[in-house]
């Protein structure tokens, strides 16, 4: 049996979490369902318990109830290497769900997200006054158009 990380994240679903969880491992390479059990005891006790990797990455997701829900205080960030993916993982993660602004979106469970380039760094270095004024008035993020404002044009 692996070691568990450190540090690990659980998702608390209102009763989606065997969905949500399912939804994520289609999409991100390097990810699968581990186990799918039932809450044994507790306020949430007969409920779905799941544990996911994705990208490597273990995740614990619950069908807790209704008495808490994500916020963009907490997002998870999918660094990409193209337009191509961030056209991909943004199409997808917004699918029923809510785009929001500079790359963030809430998808249909609720999870909020952040679909950046991986070079965001590099971008924003080359003229961060005019690549934070454009990137303000993006939903989805245009790598080319981050890159023109960065050059001056």
């Amino acid at each position: 049996m692996a070691t568990p990380d450190l540090i690990g994240t659980c998702l608390w679903f209102e009763d989606r979490a065997v969905e949500a969880a399912e939804f994520y491992v289609s999409l991100f390479p390097d990810s699968r369902i581990v186990n799918v059990s039932t809450v044994g005891a507790g306020p949430a006790k007969g409920n779905a318990f799941v544990v996911f990797e994705l990208a490597g990455r273990t995740f614990q997701g619950i069908d807790g109830g209704p008495m808490f829900k994500f916020t963009p205080a907490i997002s998870f960030v999918v660094n990409c290497e193209s337009q191509e993916e961030i056209d991909r993982y943004w199409d997808a993660l917004s699918d029923g769900g809510r785009e929001g602004f500079c790359g963030w979106l809430d998808d249909r469970f609720g999870v909020s997200w952040q679909v950046i380039p991986a070079a965001m760094g590099e971008l924003m270095g080359a003229d961060p006054k005019r690549v934070m004024e454009k990137l303000l008035t993006m939903g989805k993020i245009d790598i080319e158009a981050l890159r023109e404002a960065g050059s001056g044009g």
